[in-house]
């Protein structure tokens, strides 16, 4: 299958580099940029004039809802979201059902992602068995089955001991660990940032230093067990502070923050909206400020969508007891350009937050547009908006905070292997 792709913007965050050129795939790959390769002759042409062409996003938390879904259902919903947003690589969670504990389930997981051939799924395999926090699983095995990194998703580890065995496990097999920084005391029970809004509104909250006493002790530890560690979705000033030295330490630490903590705050909850209820909770605009100077100058390796399709009854509830959660992975992009016009980045830069810097995070090679690089890729106008409809997002989970909001940047096309999986 021959395409060519004409009259393109070409945005290689990998190069740093944004201009004008057409693009011509062959084979699933890069066969050319500029000029056509040698009696070229294209299967298929796509018109390009006015639009973006970028690698496909990475986004390192997207819920599949696998493997306890069927094959049919949610997860082919999900991975339709994936491509309808541009995104052609994710890590999957271990937080499914049952959770990704045994090689078989991480199989499963793999095989049907390649069953569908349209997204790379990169399993995260369960820290410990059940995520119950206790036992410490098989990572060795799980890693030989195809898991990446272990973690607890958003599931407490109470014992500090089992931490300190599961760094210590991991680092004797160069396994590397993901652990959402919460203190499981001082944030228990929380739904909401523990500010003023919460207060005025009587709900429970959680007070950022649950974030950083949790980030301090996962130093620690690191420090004395040499663990290569990524902390998933920062959400305060603070945690950004305290990563930041222990980069300048010399740690081999990573960070990621969900898309949504880049543009709302606590005061978004309003009253009681439970479309906001996420986790961790939005913190203060101050926080928010920081965590995008803490994106744009590295400190944070990578935006993620954080996507979590949640059914319309689990948030129709009191605030609460809503299901925390949103999906996202279709407005990683938008949101990634909304960021990039607010902080006047230049779009190489602003777009290696949702390729190169995640593609890292999962020790794969960034993605680019080099001749003879995978032709997984996203075209996108840049200078359309789009309101966002939650009927109308691909997931089978509709919540969102930005629904009835205008967002930059609208995907047109997405390619895997060079195969228009997605088409507007």
């Amino acid at each position: 299958m021959k395409t060519a792709i004409l009259g393109a913007t070409l945005v290689d965050p990998a190069a740093g580099t944004e201009h004008g050129a057409d693009l011509y795939v062959a084979d699933g790959r890069i066969a050319a940029v500029g000029t056509a390769p040698k009696d070229w002759n294209a299967d298929a042409t796509i018109d390009a004039s006015g639009l973006t062409v970028m690698p496909g996003l990475v986004d390192l938390a997207v819920r599949l809802d696998e493997p306890g879904a069927p094959l049919d259902d949610t997860p082919g919903r999900e991975v339709d979201a994936c491509v309808a947003g541009g995104v052609t690589r994710v890590a999957c969670p271990p937080d499914t059902d049952p959770p990704l504990d045994e090689p078989g389930l991480v199989a499963m997981v793999r095989q049907r992602a390649m069953l569908q051939g349209r997204v790379h799924v990169h399993p995260v395999g369960a820290l410990t068995r059940g995520l119950a926090g206790a036992d410490l699983t098989e990572m060795r095995e799980l890693a030989e089955a195809g898991c990446v990194a272990f973690s607890q998703a958003d599931h407490p580890l109470v014992d500090t001991q089992v931490l300190w065995r599961a760094l210590q496990y991991a680092t004797t097999f160069d396994l590397p660990v993901w652990l959402r920084p919460q203190d499981p005391w001082l944030g228990k029970g929380g739904v909401a940032h523990d500010g003023e809004v919460a207060t005025r509104l009587g709900l429970a909250g959680v007070p950022v230093v649950a974030e950083t006493v949790a980030v301090a002790t996962i130093v620690a530890l690191m420090r004395i067990t040499g663990a290569r560690v990524h902390l998933c979705r920062l959400s305060s000033a603070e945690g950004v502070a305290l990563v930041r030295a222990a980069k300048a330490e010399g740690l081999p630490l990573t960070a990621d923050v969900a898309s949504h903590a880049l543009h709302l705050s606590d005061i978004d909850i309003g009253w009681f909206d439970t479309r906001v209820r996420v986790t961790p909770p939005l913190r203060a605009t101050r926080d928010r400020a920081a965590l995008r100077a803490a994106v744009r100058d590295g400190t944070l390796d990578a935006i993620c969508s954080d996507h979590t399709p949640v059914g319309a009854d689990a948030k129709q509830v009191p605030f609460a007891e809503a299901t925390p959660g949103a999906s996202g992975v279709e407005l990683l992009l938008s949101l990634a350009l909304k960021w990039a016009d607010d902080e006047r980045i230049a779009l190489p830069a602003a777009l290696a937050a949702v390729t190169t810097g995640p593609a890292r995070v999962l020790g794969v090679a960034p993605p680019t547009l080099a001749i003879g690089a995978p032709a997984d890729l996203c075209v996108f106008d840049r200078a359309a908006w789009w309101r966002v409809d939650p009927d109308a997002l691909a997931s089978r989970g509709h919540s969102t905070p930005f629904a009835g909001l205008e967002l930059p940047g609208r995907v047109v096309a997405t390619l895997a292997a060079g195969t228009a999986v997605f088409r507007r």
